[in-house]
Formats: C-alpha cells, sequence, structure tokens
C-alpha cells in the first residue's frame, strides 16, 4: 500500500469521514509490521482497538432491584383520614344545626311575646276606655 494514500485515510479517519472498507484498510495496514515511523502512534491506537475487541466482561452483575412501595398501607391511612374527616365534619354540622334550631326557636319566642305585649296593651287600653267611661259617668252624677 502507498504511504501517501495511507497518510490520506488516516487524516479522514481523524475526521471522521472514512467509510467502513477504508477503516478496514487502515486496520489491516496499521496491525502488519512494515508500519512508516511517523505513524507508529496509530499503530498502539488499532492494536488497542484489537485487543480490547476481544476482551470480556466475565463479573456477574447485580442490579439493585427498586423497592416496591406498598400502596396498600397509603390507601388504608388515606381511608382513615376520610372517614375521620368526615365524622369531624359531621359534628360541625350537628352543631350549626343546633344553632339554627336555637335561634329558629328564639325568634319564634320572640315573635310570641310581641303578640302577647300588643294583646295586653290593648286589653289596657280597653281599661282606660273602661276608666274614662267611669269618670264622665261620675262627672254626670257628680257621686264623687
Amino acid at each position: 500500500m502507498e504511504l501517501a494514500s495511507i497518510e490520506k485515510l488516516v487524516e479522514k479517519y481523524e475526521n471522521a469521514e472514512t467509510t467502513l472498507q477504508e477503516e478496514a484498510t487502515l486496520k489491516a495496514y496499521f496491525l502488519s509490521d512494515n508500519v512508516a515511523p511517523h505513524l507508529e502512534e496509530y499503530q498502539m491506537m488499532f492494536t488497542y482497538f484489537q485487543i480490547s475487541k476481544d476482551e470480556t466482561y466475565t463479573k456477574t452483575i447485580e442490579l439493585k432491584t427498586k423497592k416496591k412501595r406498598n400502596f396498600k398501607w397509603l390507601s388504608v391511612a388515606a381511608s382513615v383520614v376520610l372517614l375521620f374527616s368526615i365524622y369531624l365534619g359531621n359534628e360541625k354540622m350537628n352543631e350549626i344545626q343546633e344553632r339554627k334550631q336555637a335561634e329558629q326557636t328564639l325568634a319564634e319566642v320572640t315573635n310570641a311575646l310581641k303578640m302577647l305585649s300588643g294583646n295586653l296593651k290593648k286589653g289596657n287600653e280597653a281599661f282606660n276606655n273602661l276608666y274614662a267611661y267611669e269618670d264622665s259617668v261620675n262627672k254626670i252624677f257628680k257621686t264623687k
């Protein structure tokens, strides 16, 4: 192989422009014993590629499995929180209903007392009219 064509292929290889056939040509040249002295650094690189291609990893790889989260406990906790909030909400609702009922009862008692007060005023006015009648009768007959 001509040294000039090898140098051109090396330049193309460094620019990542070679084809697979050209790389095979470079590999064959650099793995041979007759490499030009100024290209010996590439010989070490291609030799390394050849040796590393044959290496295999023999140790077993232990993969850590992710811990599965137990979502059953999460659903149980959510259920307990839901029931607790319903219980507290029910207690609060009962308090509100009792307060409304007490306010309604107070309003009914207030209306009843106003009606009683109005009726008592009417009775008091009737007595006042009766006293006025008695006074006029007494004036006429001059009994007092």
